[in-house]
């Protein structure tokens, strides 16, 4: 228990510092990138402006003016290739006239002076260069870099800036002005690799130290509940001795026979009284047994005593011990041994629990066996398990059963043997294994849907007027039942599911591995 809570802040505190890492490494990568992109933009705007007061601009007519290309590029030209910038110059009608690029590129014009990202794919020329590969190299040649070749078909991504030059209403022209975008694809994706590399090792020392902080803050909560449960438990041993030797002595005190034979109203009073108190120290008793079981459950005191147990004859025994409170109350009790379509039989302890010579009422009248019960004994009604906590399982459920349903209701028992493949009987499947699922269903007064989460929880009770008995049972309730029941159950790596409807009856369904066949 302390573990899983311990893994569950742990995974949350990872989880949450995970997610603010993340906002935050996205933020350093956007600003970094957006900070990369404005700084070619301004490089790129720059040179326009430098290109454009270095045009030579000469009048062919009383009001046309012309831009001397020849005159006016080959000095840019020789600046700009330092920069890894090339320059296109286009005539008024959009035709390309000059350009610093080996290959033109087949791209339209498209005045943005606030800078755009092109993605050229080109094939290489007849000497092998390709698109933007004689800057690259007559760079790399002067400052000893290594040259970056693109291979044939490659994507070339430019960062471009486009600027219409115009006199008055006269327009000379179209500068397009591009820059290679490795500048700001290069340091990004460093950048990336480093901020993952980055988060990643902070993750796992978050992690680290998150596992080591939440086994600081469970450390006060375990010591508590050690010593809650080693509380619960001398306190629960310490009490039975002095219930038992109360009970014993009230007990002898109802068989004395100066008591008994007196006559009056004052010894009939005693006795009344004394049966009062016999019947709370035989409840209080009951409860610190469920006290004790539950504390050595929690503690892993519980001896394990397992041995073969056949489930038949145990409900057997289970359905007859609680025939007399149903027959009181004028309930129906039945046992269905609905063990599938084969010639299944009964075990050699389920046939020594059935009657010699049974009588009117007898449990064998009470039972639905299966065709031909005898013929075979069936050894996979067993179950490996405690033959006293299995039986204190179906007492409890039993009990619950008989004690919550109302004069003239019906409490059935079912035990089915669950085939491997036989996954449309059982609703959840957890194992891939034959199984035994006993269902215990009543017609009584049923559990709220809201109140369906918290019946296992101990000492919990859906309403006051499920805590007291009822009929002339004398039975009542400390909200520990069920809480036993799945303990028993989860001991037994089984399961238990309860559907309830209210005023209509519940269903109490346990489902135990069988044994694997040999």
């Amino acid at each position: 228990m302390f573990q899983a809570t311990r893994r569950r802040l742990a995974f949350w505190y990872t989880a949450v510092t995970a997610v603010l890492l993340l906002l935050f490494a996205t933020g350093v990568y956007m600003y970094v990138r957006s900070t990369l992109i404005e700084r070619v933009d301004d490089t790129l705007n720059h040179v326009v402006e430098v290109v454009q007061r270095s045009l030579v601009i000469e009048s062919v007519a009383p009001d046309k003016l012309s831009v001397n290309v020849e005159a006016s590029f080959p000095n840019n030209a020789d600046t700009v290739e330092d920069d890894h910038i090339d320059l296109e110059w286009f005539s008024p009608n959009g035709e390309l006239r000059w350009s610093t690029l080996s290959e033109p590129l087949d791209i339209p014009i498209h005045l943005n002076r606030t800078g755009e990202t092109v993605k050229v794919v080109r094939g290489s020329g007849e000497q092998g260069e390709t698109l933007n590969s004689k800057l690259k190299t007559q760079n790399s040649e002067q400052t000893g870099e290594t040259p970056v070749l693109r291979t044939q078909y490659s994507p070339l991504l430019l960062r471009q800036v486009t600027e219409r030059v115009e006199i008055g209403r006269q327009v000379l022209g179209y500068l397009r002005v591009s820059h290679p975008w490795f500048e700001v694809a290069k340091p990004t994706r460093l950048l990336m690799v480093d901020l993952i590399f980055g988060t990643v090792l902070m993750l796992i020392s978050v992690a680290a130290s998150g596992w080591w902080l939440s086994g600081l803050a469970m450390e006060p909560v375990r010591e508590s509940y050690q010593r809650l449960k080693q509380f619960t438990a001398d306190a629960s041993h310490e009490l039975r001795n002095p219930i038992a030797m109360i009970q014993t002595n009230v007990q002898v005190a109802l068989a004395d026979p100066d008591l008994v034979e007196a006559q009056g109203e004052a010894p009939l009073h005693y006795r009344q009284q004394l049966k009062v108190v016999e019947r709370l120290t035989r409840r209080l008793g009951r409860l610190v047994d469920d006290l004790l079981f539950l504390a050595r459950q929690d503690s892993g005191m519980v001896q394990r005593n397992w041995v073969s147990v056949p489930l038949d004859a145990l409900l057997m025994e289970v359905i007859e011990e609680q025939q007399l409170v149903a027959s009181e109350k004028g309930i129906k009790l039945s046992l269905d041994l609905a063990l599938g379509n084969g010639d299944w039989g009964l075990g050699e302890s389920a046939q020594s629990a059935i009657p010699n010579n049974p009588k009117s009422g007898d449990v064998l009248e009470r039972i639905n066996f299966p065709k031909n019960p005898f013929k075979i004994q069936n050894p996979t009604l067993d179950v490996e398990g405690d033959w006293d906590q299995l039986a204190r399982l179906f007492t409890n459920l039993v009990s619950n059963a008989v004690q919550y349903t109302p004069a003239g209701g019906q409490v059935d028992v079912e035990l089915q043997y669950i085939e491997k493949g036989d996954g449309e009987r059982i609703s959840t499947r957890r194992y891939g294994i034959p199984q035994l699922q006993v269902t215990v269903s009543d017609t009584g007064t049923g559990i709220p849907e809201s109140a369906l989460p918290h019946i296992f929880d101990r000492f919990y009770r859906v309403d006051p007027a499920r805590t007291h008995s009822s009929g002339n049972s004398t039975t009542t309730g400390s909200g520990l039942g069920l809480a036993i029941a799945q303990a028993i159950v989860e001991n037994h790596h089984g399961y238990i599911q309860v559907a309830s409807i209210l005023h209509q009856g519940t269903t109490v369904t346990v489902t135990l591995p069988a044994p694997r066949e040999e």
